[in-house]
């Protein structure tokens, strides 16, 4: 089976580009093509859906353990599978969390994307650094790719790899009409660009002219097997479908596909529904997922839809519901933009703002307080955040920690069948709490018409 990560030296040299460009390429010679994203990233993994026209999936190595890491690889993999890094190579949360984790525990040659642009003998420092830095371990790292390589300095940068002994795999000449454009989480969501498809296809032109595109698909074949213990996520046994409902649309999108997964295999049929354009939520459905996304971009719609603002507060009422980050501040009783203020569900007592600047960001864990959604007084989940906008009504169900660093603080609304926060929790890696979920919503509570009227 052939695998290869594409990883860079830092955040913004270019991976996504390369990534992207060449999982086309690989579709354009007819490979069927796999893709993952490392860490706990939405956005990427939305580019690699619409690129190969399957699911995209994570591999998170601060959430899952060893063998979770290897099934979800394996489980997910076709012809060809991609891995994007995270950030550069070695970082992660102290010796855990990077994409060379990844790369070794896949084992996964490592392709390291440098953006060369102001350079031109430091590159081969950056090289030597990257293949030198971990002396005693195995750093997975086959070869390198340069973003922003004039014509002018390949044969210089050829020979530094030979030097280096190491595989020049090619090179991406800047072309301004291919570049994505991005925001304060990352890229523009794959939804938002209305020329994508023109973009990708311009990328993957230039990676069949400018990569080694043979050598790559050689060193792919290098990837090792994977042997692991297939987890237990067992159907839960009930007299009628369990239904949960997904908000999916513009304004929701930042959706684990994992978790979708991780619910379909435990015998739950997923509804998907617009906020912004649907009247109300799936009727007859036994729960309600709220993900994260963009809604103060969409709060005009979002505030005008009021018969979907109504049926909203009454499902809440009536079936378990998870509601993160952009989700809860759906749930708020007013997102504030320079444009207004604009009236949502109410359901939580206070009002979101943008700070324009990151107000939490990275892995906790959090301890419940109380008996939640989750599980009982005491249970903990691991979770990410990573978000501008703050509440005046965050809540204080859960002792969160933060895993990077010591810092405690109290956040989260928990509830025998709610849980409300900025936090995102994946459920492969917290596999007990995604099966307490899905219980609750076994448990015969069912949204009906009727219910939105009360």
């Amino acid at each position: 089976m052939n695998r290869i990560m594409i990883a860079g030296t830092n955040s913004g040299a270019g991976k996504t580009t390369v990534t992207i460009g060449f999982m086309k390429a690989l579709l354009n010679r007819g490979y069927k093509v796999s893709a993952f994203k490392c860490g706990p990233d939405y956005i990427d993994p939305m580019f690699h859906s619409r690129i190969v026209g399957a699911s995209a999936r994570n591999l998170d190595s601060v959430f899952c353990d060893d063998n979770m890491i290897k099934y979800l690889m394996s489980e997910g993999s076709c012809d060809f599978s991609v891995i994007e890094g995270v950030m550069g190579y070695y970082d992660g949360v102290g010796n855990t969390g990077s994409s060379m984790e990844i790369a070794r525990l896949t084992k996964t040659p490592a392709i390291i994307v440098i953006d060369c642009k102001g350079m031109s003998d430091s590159i081969g420092a950056v090289m030597k650094g990257f293949l030198t830095y971990k002396d005693t371990e195995e750093p997975n790292i086959a070869g390198f790719l340069f973003n922003r390589l004039p014509e002018s300095l390949e044969e210089h940068v050829r020979k530094m790899c030979d030097e280096l002994d190491t595989i020049y795999f090619g090179r991406l000449p800047y072309q301004k009409e291919y570049s994505i454009s991005s925001r304060h989480l990352g890229l523009m969501t794959a939804g938002e660009i209305e020329d994508l498809r023109e973009k990708v296809d311009g990328l993957a032109g230039l990676c069949e002219k400018y990569f080694e595109m043979e050598t790559i698909i050689k060193t792919a074949g290098l990837a090792g097997h994977l042997d692991y213990k297939k987890p237990s996520v067992d159907k839960i046994q009930v007299n009628q479908t369990v239904t949960v409902a997904v908000a999916d649309d513009r304004a929701f999108s930042f959706i684990y596909q994992d978790n979708m997964d991780f619910l379909e295999r435990a015998g739950v049929e997923i509804v998907r529904f617009s906020p912004i354009s649907d009247a109300h939520v799936p009727y007859g459905i036994n729960g309600l997922i709220l993900p994260g996304g963009y809604p103060e971009l969409y709060a005009r719609e979002l505030s005008e839809n009021v018969s979907m603002i109504e049926s909203i507060r009454a499902a809440v009422r009536e079936v378990p519901t998870i509601a993160e980050c952009g989700g809860f501040m759906y749930l708020h009783e007013y997102i504030c933009t320079e444009m207004g203020r604009y009236r949502m569900a109410g359901v939580i007592k206070g009002e979101v703002t943008n700070k324009n600047r990151l107000v939490r960001f990275g892995y906790v864990r959090m301890e419940s307080r109380k008996e939640g959604l989750f599980g009982q007084k005491g249970s903990v989940i691991t979770a990410h955040e990573f978000h501008y906008w703050d509440s005046d009504c965050n809540g204080n169900d859960y002792n969160v920690e933060k895993i990077s660093r010591p810092l405690h603080y109290e956040h989260g609304h928990a509830g025998k069948y709610f849980y409300g926060g900025f936090p995102h929790v994946y459920f492969y890696g917290n596999v007990e709490a995604g099966m307490e979920f899905v219980r609750k919503c076994s448990m015969g509570k069912v949204y009906t018409q009727r219910s939105e009227s009360q």
